[in-house]
């Protein structure tokens, strides 16, 4: 083989060694920005509904038919302690002291109400989801988990967070 021949291989086998490195590294990335760091399980907006409109819109009861849900489809809890939800308007719902069990399902509900294990309270008094709107999950560091956006006509766009 000629020296520039062997100059050539060994050119391409470094590169193709630092692409590899590259993909590697960036593969844990992507994976942390779907999850908090102290899990295994995928936490994901699993649905919402985000329609309070017409004659008792501003209503509790109304403002409560409006909700985000969050799933969390690991066989561990998570805890949400500093996890926030928020719309593209930048209201925001910052998760306290809640831990969302093992394959378990919350709702966040605009309106006012009592705390339980599948349904948390913003305690608001005005609508937050619109029927043009995006909700944003970010874990405790801030990082996006997932992203929900819909318009008028109902169509959802899903970023991070697995799906069936």
């Amino acid at each position: 083989m000629s020296v520039s021949v062997l100059t050539t291989v060994r050119r391409l086998t470094a590169a193709t060694a630092v692409a590899a490195a590259v993909v590697g590294a960036a593969l844990p990335a992507a994976a942390a920005g779907r999850h908090s760091g102290r899990s295994h399980g995928v936490v994901y907006i699993s649905d919402v509904r985000h329609d309070a409109t017409g004659r008792g819109a501003r209503s509790n009861g109304a403002l409560n038919q409006q909700w985000v849900a969050v799933t969390n489809e690991s066989r561990r809890a998570v805890n949400l302690n500093g996890w926030t939800l928020s719309d593209a308007a930048g209201h925001t719902f910052t998760f306290r002291h809640y831990s969302l069990g093992a394959r378990a399902t919350v709702r966040v509900h605009t309106g006012v109400g009592h705390d339980t294990r599948s349904d948390l309270f913003q305690d608001r008094r005005s609508q937050v989801w619109d029927r043009s709107d995006t909700a944003r999950l970010r874990n405790d560091r801030g990082r996006l988990v997932d992203l929900v956006s819909w318009n008028r006509h109902r169509t959802t766009t899903h970023t991070g967070g697995h799906r069936h």
